[in-house]
């Protein structure tokens, strides 16, 4: 039954994605006035689930075509009266053929006189028509290949606004995070030390609303009262830290938040479930080395990569144990950590509506920033190693069907979905777009068979892809 929920979520939201990505392509093709021969939610190799020619009014089901190309299905319904082709010519909404494939692998948005992996140059041997894709201005041919990236980045933003006005946000506020904070060198120079829990500033106590913190620590004169070991300390911030920081760039950070290694969930046959380590543990030391928060935590693991060292345990019932625990090649034991939602104290932020929109675009825009810098992890052995494909995005989802969590994966999904098809990979939205700005710069149209021939090679590159990603879902399930 979870696996079915799992399912089901993945399901509708690809149902969404897809939609929303090719109507992308769909709108501005139409907007243009190109000629879109065929709207598809999924694929359809051999048959389709459901088929509609507005132009003949009839909706098919179990549609395909026979070896002479006339349309032929298990059922067929006249839904509305046929409509004659426009005396001058000119594409409608009509002209289009919408369907359900039944291999939700994505969708497609068939565009007349467009080169992609499914068709070949000699399909476009014929003079150009002005209602097709090469016809138009190569600006006009861009902002239809971008489009689709384009609406999935707003829906994700659109989702992030809707989440934030109908949930609000749940935040811990500084004094909950027991813990306290990691601070950057530069601080701790100033007289903060990690483990300092942050209690007001200028004699104000901190709220859970205020973003603004880290930047009012690097105000010069600014008082800072903290939290260290029982007693409230004050720290008066020096001049010269504002100018340190600025010196850092865009990418420093003040602090973080310290959160402690509680386990949440243990990996099938690796080393942490093996020694016996059981949810809900906290994991206070490693060999020597005490680890109160995962910033010790992962670094003492990566020192001692294929060692077997003894951890100090708390259960849940407050009972220690000391456990021998293997480390892998990577640095891991196998488990997957409670977040600081599920550890600390927190309160819920409401926002109306117009102050939904920014918090929305935040983010969204944070969201990816995050995303595309951990993508550098790919390109490690363990990050290769890790990917995944419908399996993996299945499990991101909850075994019980949860609204908010549901349209959090949606919107993260459709990041995913905007920014990995805008990457200059022939097949992709993105080697559509990189070969239009090499045409738009040097006023040179690559070939037909150039095209042709690039988009093929992509398009297998991501089928290997594909089959990789999915076969370590595979070889995870069964054999891991």
């Amino acid at each position: 039954m979870e696996l079915l929920v799992k399912a089901a979520q993945l399901v509708l939201a690809l149902v969404i994605l897809v939609t929303i990505h090719e109507f992308g392509h769909y709108i501005f093709a139409r907007m243009f006035g190109v000629k879109v021969n065929r709207f598809y939610l999924f694929f359809n190799p051999w048959f389709s689930l459901l088929r509609y020619n507005p132009r003949s009014g009839k909706l098919e089901v179990i549609a395909s075509n026979d070896k002479d190309g006339n349309p032929k299905s298990w059922a067929s319904f006249q839904v509305n009266k046929p409509h004659e082709i426009r005396k001058d010519g000119k594409p409608t909404w009509r002209d289009t053929i919408y369907g359900l494939g039944w291999l939700p692998l994505g969708g497609y948005c068939d565009i007349a006189g467009m080169i992609d992996e499914t068709k070949d140059a000699s399909q476009l041997a014929s003079e150009p028509q002005s209602w097709e894709f090469r016809s138009k201005p190569a600006w006009q041919r861009l902002c239809v290949m971008v489009a689709g990236v384009c609406l999935n980045f707003l829906l994700a933003i659109c989702i992030y606004i809707g989440i934030a006005f109908h949930w609000g946000d749940d935040v811990i506020p500084y004094q909950s995070m027991t813990e306290g904070m990691d601070f950057a060198p530069e601080l701790q120079a100033a007289g903060f030390k990690n483990g300092d829990i942050l209690m007001a500033v200028n004699g104000k106590n901190l709220e859970a609303t205020d973003y603004s913190t880290g930047w009012d620590l690097l105000q010069p004169g600014a008082k800072v009262a903290v939290k260290r070991n029982g007693e409230i300390i004050e720290i008066a911030v020096p001049d010269s830290l504002i100018l340190q920081a600025a010196s850092k760039g865009k990418e420093w950070r003040p602090m973080s938040m310290r959160i402690p290694v509680y386990v949440a969930k243990l990996q099938s046959g690796e080393p942490a479930q093996l020694a016996g380590i059981q949810r809900g543990d906290r994991i206070l030391k490693v060999g020597d080395d005490t680890v109160p928060a995962i910033s010790e935590f992962l670094p003492v693991l990566a020192e001692h990569k294929g060692e077997t060292l003894d951890m100090l345990v708390v259960r849940s019932d407050g009972s220690e144990s000391i456990l021998p625990v293997g480390i892998n090649e990577y640095g891991k034991i196998g488990i997957q950590m409670l977040s600081p939602l599920e550890i600390f104290d927190r309160e819920t932020i409401n926002y109306n509506l117009w102050e939904s929109i920014p918090r929305g675009w935040e983010i969204g825009t944070s969201t990816l920033g995050t995303y595309v810098s951990s993508l550098k992890l790919i390109f490690t052995k363990e990050g290769a190693q890790s990917l995944g494909g419908f399996g993996t995005l299945g499990d991101l989802f909850p075994s019980q069907w949860n609204w908010y969590s549901f349209w959090q994966i949606t919107a993260f999904l459709s990041i995913i979905l905007a920014f990995m098809n805008i990457i200059p990979i022939p097949g992709l939205d993105g080697g559509h777009t990189l070969f239009l700005l090499v045409e738009m710069v040097s006023r040179r149209k690559p070939s037909d068979r150039f095209l042709e021939i690039a988009n093929t090679a992509g398009f297998f590159f991501l089928i290997l892809l594909l089959l990789y990603a999915n076969g370590n879902d595979i070889y995870r399930f069964f054999l891991k």
